[in-house]
């Protein structure tokens, strides 16, 4: 062996066992990927991967994602060891309080990680995500002789990954975008966390992704270095089609669990650590041992990464004198800034008793706003004329056409890598998990719309983009059973509730159009987290701002729209979205027979709880527990705001098909039963008779 493969193995080793000794000492972890795929992933960290490990967040570096993040330990072995902000001592206390090195990676805990994986699949979306941001930074901002944007994604994936459905959504869309500068590891041992592959598994996936449209290399030894490296030259060659390099590995490799379910997720034992380090040549003692070789082998990172940032810069300073307006925005939008002016063109709606959908406001608002913000860019899964999502004019986001295809996009503006508007296609969890991967890239304010409903299909990337705190904007239309007569699998019941369950999401459902102008801005404008509009289908009025209170209360998440004439209300109506006309009516009548009423548009909760309590208590004052609150879904989690003393307007049960003004007169969301049940709580309450409250449910 010559000394460069000596120094070579020395490295391969030190990866594997820094990563078994972090998950025996934890007794807790995954050492069989790290064992099996170390080599792959030396390779590419000390031959091909671009990367700073003294400037994480250097725009032009290369991204990889560990889609496989049950392999943690391998991950921070390798940032610890090439200089990233990880010491060793983070290391040792692996999956422990306030470690930072947690047991799955997470996006903003750990320097160098680029995006929380760990629910299978998810990585790989993310990854399709940040190689469509590449390229599509790269369309606009790149001129001949200023390649200022040119890096590639890389991703180590595994049989797990593979499996997913959200995988195979997004290898599907990325081979179709010819996505040339996303690169996947496959880590194909064969084992599962429960067995191997023959009992689940057996398909060819070469076969497979190269139907997806996707180079293949197969790699026969995943201990063999040259072939590894021979099939990342070929996939940088690959321009034209994503490359998926199936690297034959061993899960647990060297250890008395080699190709055995059993090394995948549980700590080899003391034992078992010591017979593997004595196969493999490595000292028995001391645990978390770093030669002092191989660190200083790693280490060149660091100069490396100095000198390739420094270059870049160069480049960068020689593209700002040549194209200032350009390097501005860039720098702007990678700053997460709104640039100034961006709201100045937003509408302001007239006072309308037909009124529009808040699907068509917000259509109207996004188009006022895209021009001026650049960095928003996304699309729909297939339902963009439904949706209302298109950006007019500013491209399509496409491969080039192929020579005389049709270059027009679908909204005239063509088919190009610089088109702003996303065709994610029938891929709701996909689209998710781009989304998720354009954000985390940085220099974009991603968004996806699709029907509520179909937020079920895509919640788990939901979840993470509000683990992570991603700016992302989540449209979603045709929200109750309002949707009429497509029927109960298309109207949302439940889903409201669901995703007001997920921490660190912002859920806004507004009133009317201006109410809906006003949540775009707080979508753009919240930098720290996702932020969730929820809109209607069906036509709603414009109220009057001239006798209702200003729809910038919205920001508040909760805001008096009407009060008593003498404001002190003996009742409280409180709605959400298309039901706050509702109350608005009902108040009205209610106010005429005599009894004082104040209505509350509630548009988030989020918001609202984001208040001190006394300004809560302002809109929600405890003196007045008689509140009727009006939401078309489930009742779940309005006892809150509701009380011991209330009422609540729900659907407890599917929808039903018929045109959309007859499922809500079945279900009780006229102004007639409104006032009814708000006459039944203020008798209640007032000890006249027992209330007995059912749900509003025909079906």
């Amino acid at each position: 062996m010559t000394v460069a493969a000596q120094l070579d193995q020395l490295c391969i080793n030190t990866l594997r066992f820094l990563s078994v000794d972090m998950v025996q000492k934890a007794n807790s972890g995954h050492p069989g990927l790290p064992l099996g795929a170390a080599p792959m992933a030396y390779v590419l960290w000390t031959r091909w991967l671009k990367y700073n490990p003294h400037n994480p967040h250097w725009l032009n570096r290369d991204r990889f994602v560990l889609s496989a993040g049950h392999g943690s330990a391998l991950l921070y072995s390798l940032l610890h060891l090439t200089g990233y902000d990880l010491a060793l001592d983070d290391i040792r206390q692996f999956r422990q309080w306030g470690s930072k090195a947690p047991g799955h990676p997470e996006r903003g805990h750990t320097p160098g990680v680029e995006t929380t994986t760990g629910p299978l699949g998810q990585g790989f979306g993310n990854a399709v995500g940040m190689a469509i941001a590449e390229v599509q930074l790269a369309a606009r901002y790149n001129r001949p002789g200023h390649a200022l944007i040119d890096h590639h994604t890389y991703a180590i994936v595994s049989d797990g990954d593979l499996m997913e459905g959200v995988a195979s959504e997004a290898a599907s869309l990325a081979g179709h975008l010819k996505l040339g500068k996303l690169i996947c590891l496959y880590d194909n041992n064969y084992v599962t966390l429960a067995a191997g592959t023959d009992i689940t598994f057996s398909e060819n996936r070469a076969q497979r992704f190269e139907a997806y449209g996707w180079h293949t290399v197969s790699v026969a030894d995943g201990n063999d270095l040259v072939a590894i490296d021979a099939a990342l030259a070929a996939a940088h060659a690959e321009t034209a089609r994503p490359s998926l390099i199936l690297v034959r590995t061993h899960i647990g490799y060297g250890s008395p669990e080699q190709d055995s379910f059993k090394a995948h997720g549980s700590p080899l034992g003391v034992d078992d650590v010591r017979k593997t380090k004595q196969t493999l040549g490595w000292a028995t003692e001391p645990d978390f041992l770093i030669p002092g070789e191989a660190l200083a082998h790693f280490r060149e990172a660091v100069e490396r990464g100095a000198q390739d940032e420094a270059a870049w810069n160069l480049s960068l300073s020689t593209y700002a004198s040549t194209f200032p307006v350009l390097s501005e925005e860039l720098q702007g939008r990678l700053r997460d800034e709104l640039p100034p002016g961006w709201d100045a063109d937003i509408p302001v709606f007239d006072a309308d008793a037909k009124g529009l959908a808040t699907r068509d406001a917000f259509s109207k608002v996004m188009n006022a706003i895209a021009p001026k913000l650049p960095a928003l860019t996304g699309g729909s899964a297939d339902l963009d004329p439904s949706t209302k999502t298109a950006l007019k004019g500013l491209g399509d986001f496409n491969s080039p056409p192929a020579e005389n295809a049709d270059e027009q996009g679908s909204d005239g503006g063509g088919w190009s890598y610089a088109g702003r508007n996303l065709h994610f296609g029938v891929r709701e969890h996909a689209m998710g998990a781009i989304v998720n991967g354009l954000a985390a890239h940085g220099g974009f304010i991603p968004y996806g719309s699709t029907f509520l409903i179909f937020s079920d299909y895509m919640r788990p990337s939901i979840r993470l983009a509000a683990l992570m705190g991603l700016h992302i904007v989540h449209v979603f239309t045709h929200d109750s059973i309002a949707v009429g007569e497509d029927g109960p699998t298309h109207q949302p019941v439940e889903q409201l509730a669901n995703l007001r369950a997920i921490p660190n999401l912002i859920v806004i459902r507004p009133g009317d159009a201006n109410e809906t102008a006003v949540a775009l801005r707080v979508a753009l404008e919240t930098r720290d987290r996702p932020v969730m509009l929820v809109l209607t289908r069906q036509d709603l009025p414009t109220l009057d701002r001239s006798r209702y209170a200003a729809a910038d209360g919205l920001r508040r998440g909760a805001y008096v729209l009407s009060d008593a004439p003498n404001g002190k209300p003996e009742l409280i109506l409180l709605a959400t979205g298309s039901e706050v006309g509702l109350i608005v009516a009902a108040a009205e009548r209610l106010q005429q027979q005599g009894i004082a009423v104040r209505c509350v548009s509630m548009p988030s909760w989020e918001l609202f709880e984001a208040l001190p309590q006394a300004e809560r208590d302002e809109v929600l004052p405890p003196s007045v527990g008689t509140r009727l609150a009006v939401e078309l879904g489930v009742s779940q989690g309005w006892d809150r705001y509701i009380g011991a003393r209330g009422d609540m307007l729900s659907v407890e049960c599917f929808g039903a098909s018929a045109p959309a003004a007859v499922v809500l007169r079945e279900y009780g969301f006229t102004v007639d039963n409104v006032c009814s049940r708000a006459k039944t709580l203020l008798a209640d309450a007032s000890g006249l008779m027992s209330r007995t409250i059912t749900p509003a449910c025909r079906r």
